[in-house]
């Protein structure tokens, strides 16, 4: 099978299109040549049947003639017709000559000799000076029975023309099951050439589209293998080498991210330790302007904290975005965890939730689908006025599973909607409590939805207040491009 595997893809076409041609090039040949054959018997077989038909008949025209010419000298008793009778003769024996040349049977062939050999002994018999006017009227009484033989000839060829059609007939019809017979099995072929070259041909370009999709989704720990011609195997190497690269620059910034965020908890702990001891006054009494200051210190370390806590946890989350764990997920119970995980932060709000969770069963990650619900919900606590309402809408229309999460805050602004899945974007709306967002959340968010294969949106409500943040996945992994 070593040249079904040329060294390069368009070889492989070009191949592939030859094999699956061939085929049907050898069965058309085939019955061209059948065609060609039937046609040149077919005008073979009309031109001899009309050299016979003509020759035969001039044959039994000259018989006749013969037969005048010898009446008229037995009955007129003038030798001198002897001279038109010779003439007439010689243009016998051409035609019998002509005759003879054409392909006949034993029959006819035997009815010629008889016509030619009887002629001669006539033309004998009229030539001689001894004969009298008895054996005249004797020899020219016997052409009846040469035309008779001329006839039969004429009849012979006739029935030969016929039976020459019917084998014609036959051959034709011979001819037409063979090439049925042929494209019975040439077709069958055909197309097992076309499915075995279509294998050929997708196997590399679908290896190189699993290769390209799983690293589009961050999963860099595959290896890409690409069989077949020989630049396909190039671009392989090439998407390959690729991945190497990719995976060294992932690796170079969780890397990165790790050792930033480590070496910033240091000084940010002692810097936190110092305005909690500010605060709470333990080296000494302080001023309404001192406690103020160390308040801010305080209130900022802590933000900081949580900002190296968020990075950690994108990097987390960036780095584990390819290893998900899919199995069939109950949604009511992931809901049900989540809102237990909130509770506090909902009492301490006095927020209401509305929930409209359906009977679903997903195919996903349940504790990234639970990590997405809990940054849509906390994100919904956080900008949600107090004693305000949550609403939770789990449902399905056939094929996803649609997750909206819509709270009575401020909103976000169209301009803002584009970026608010941005890592680090925080928008103008500050929520409530006194420290900001890292805005890594919903970035988050977005790229476990994605992963998923799914999409998380704004949706456009203008005719009621707040924010309603929409997560689509697929039921069946490999629903949704």
């Amino acid at each position: 099978m070593r040249f079904l595997q040329p060294n390069s893809f368009p070889k492989l076409l070009a191949v592939g299109f030859a094999m699956v041609a061939l085929p049907l090039i050898i069965a058309l040949v085939n019955n061209a040549i059948s065609i060609n054959q039937f046609a040149s018997r077919s005008q073979i077989a009309v031109q001899q049947a009309v050299q016979s038909t003509q020759s035969s008949r001039r044959l039994s025209q000259r018989l006749d003639t013969l037969e005048r010419n010898a009446r008229q000298m037995a009955i007129l008793g003038d030798r001198s017709l002897l001279d038109t009778y010779e003439t007439n003769r010689a243009v016998l024996l051409q035609v019998a000559a002509e005759f003879a040349a054409l392909p006949f049977d034993a029959e006819q062939k035997a009815a010629l000799d008889d016509i030619i050999g009887s002629e001669a002994r006539i033309y004998a018999v009229l030539r001689s000076t001894t004969a009298g006017n008895a054996d005249l009227q004797r020899v020219a009484a016997e052409f009846g029975r040469l035309d008779a033989r001329a006839q039969n000839i004429i009849e012979r060829g006739d029935q030969l023309i016929d039976r020459e059609i019917v084998a014609m007939g036959e051959t034709a019809a011979r001819a037409q099951r063979i090439t049925f017979w042929q494209m019975l099995a040439l077709v069958p072929v055909a197309l097992l050439l076309a499915a075995g070259f279509t294998v050929l041909i997708a196997r590399p370009i679908r290896q190189i589209d699993t290769a390209i999709r799983r690293m589009g989704g961050g999963d860099f720990s595959v290896p890409v293998g690409v069989s077949g011609p020989r630049d396909l195997q190039l671009l392989g190497r090439r998407i390959e080498w690729l991945r190497h690269r990719l995976r060294e620059l992932e690796q170079q910034k969780n890397r990165f991210l790790r050792q930033v965020s480590h070496e910033l908890k240091t000084p940010l702990t002692a810097l936190r330790e110092g305005s909690e001891l500010l605060s709470e006054e333990a080296l000494g009494k302080l001023t309404p302007e001192q406690q103020e200051v160390a308040g801010i210190l305080r209130a900022n370390s802590i933000e900081l904290q949580r900002l190296i806590e968020d990075l950690l946890s994108y990097g987390a989350a960036e780095f584990h975005r390819s290893a998900l764990r899919f199995t069939q997920v109950d949604v009511q119970r992931v809901v049900a965890r989540v809102l237990d995980d909130q509770n506090l932060a909902l009492r301490a709000r006095a927020l209401r939730i509305l929930p409209h969770v359906d009977d679903i069963t997903l195919e996903a990650d349940p504790e990234k689908l639970r990590i997405m619900l809990d940054n849509l919900l906390s994100n919904a606590v956080k900008f949600s006025p107090e004693q305000g309402v949550v609403e939770i809408d789990v449902r399905s229309d056939g094929e996803h599973m649609v997750l909206d999460v819509a709270d009575a805050g401020p909103g976000i602004p169209p301009v803002e909607r584009e970026r608010v899945f941005d890592p680090f974007y925080r928008g103008r709306s500050v929520g409530a409590g006194a420290l900001r967002g890292s805005g890594i959340g919903l970035s988050v968010v977005r790229d476990y939805a994605q992963a998923h294969g799914g999409t998380v949106e704004v949706v456009d409500e203008p005719q009621r207040p707040g924010a309603r943040l929409r997560v689509t996945l697929p039921l069946r992994q490999g629903t949704m491009a």
